[in-house]
Order: structure tokens, then C-alpha cells, then sequence
């Protein structure tokens, strides 16, 4: 995949109050880094031990790790703003799935995060629209993903977004070996 370029652009914007879709800047490092700290930690936290947490989130999140993926040519970071505040972010990058998938062109959605506050306000189909355009930009016939088995929200939220299970795989949480449910968009044209 070549590069994609990063900038100040809007690349998508419907409804959720007035705020800004677009691509990240390597200035942005720090509230992304901060945002999926939070948001993972508030998502996960309880039903998992404090130290495999821990060890993920020094590992997963945190400015210097964020921008050199900001800077990754394989990757698009996405972040949405309102009134100049990060209340959402999401990653994509050129990866093949682990399980058996027909696509030739698979982009994976890696990161997807919202703040809670921001949950069923309209943000997060936005940040989809956008996440689907950057897929079609990036010429993938497919778009799949990994979430955690028991994340049953998140699972609802993609199966009306036009994803459905084709697989598991590992993700390792700290030292805890977990069980990830593999979903796929297969057209990456808009809802």
C-alpha cells in the first residue's frame, strides 16, 4: 500500500454536533495515545487482572508508540474532534486477517475508540462512513476486524454496520491469551 497522506483535511462530518472527521497529524500523538488508554482501561478493566492490563496499556498506548504509527505509511489514523477536543479515533492498516478470509485486498480496522460520553450520539457511524471511505481510497475489498469475545456491545454495533463473524483469533492481553472474534465488511461501499 503506498502512502497516505496526512493532513488537516475533513473527510467526513454528518451529524454528531458539529464536529471534525480527518486524518491525524503527527501532533496528534498525545490525545489518541491518552483516549485509547482511557477507554480501553474503562472497557476492560474490571473483568480482567490489573496487572496483564497494565503491561497492554504501557505496551498498546502512548505518545511516542502513537506517532510513529501516525507516521506509518501502512497505517491511517483518524481522529474526530469536537470544540477542538478528541472524542474519537480510529486506525486501519494494510494486515491480513489470521483466519482463512477471500478477500485480496483486506484492510483491517485495528483500533476503533469512542468516548463513553460520546456512545449512541450519532459519532460513531459517523467515524464508520469515514473509516469505509479511507478503505475504499486504500482499494480493499474487504475490511475485518478482532473483537473481544465477551465485548457484546461492540459485536451488535459492527453486525448493524454490515460485519458478520468469519473466525477467531488470540490477542494477548498482558500475559492472558483471550479470544477475539474476527468480523468482515465485505463491501466497503457507504451503509
Amino acid at each position: 500500500m503506498g502512502a497516505v497522506p496526512s493532513g488537516p483535511s475533513t473527510v467526513g462530518s454528518r451529524g454528531y454536533g458539529g464536529g471534525v472527521i480527518r486524518r491525524a497529524l503527527s501532533s496528534d500523538a498525545a490525545p489518541p495515545a491518552e483516549l485509547a488508554a482511557r477507554t480501553f482501561r474503562d472497557t476492560f478493566g474490571a473483568p480482567n487482572r490489573a496487572e496483564d492490563l497494565a503491561q497492554h496499556l504501557a505496551r498498546a498506548y502512548g505518545e511516542c508508540p502513537q506517532r510513529d504509527e501516525i507516521a506509518d505509511p501502512n497505517l491511517v489514523t483518524l481522529v474526530a474532534e469536537h470544540d477542538g477536543a478528541l472524542v474519537a479515533f480510529a486506525q486501519l492498516r494494510s494486515q491480513a486477517p489470521t483466519a482463512p478470509l477471500d478477500a485480496s485486498r483486506p484492510i483491517e480496522l485495528w483500533r476503533f475508540y469512542l468516548d463513553t460520553a460520546w456512545h449512541g450520539r450519532g459519532l460513531a457511524q459517523d467515524l464508520m462512513a469515514a473509516v469505509l471511505g479511507e478503505a475504499r481510497a486504500m482499494t480493499a475489498d474487504a475490511l475485518w476486524l478482532g473483537v473481544w469475545e465477551h465485548n457484546a456491545r461492540a459485536q451488535a454495533f459492527y453486525r448493524r454496520q454490515g460485519f458478520s463473524a468469519f473466525g477467531a483469533h488470540t490477542f494477548l492481553l498482558g500475559e492472558d491469551a483471550q479470544r477475539d472474534v474476527l468480523m468482515v465488511r465485505r463491501r466497503v461501499d457507504p451503509p
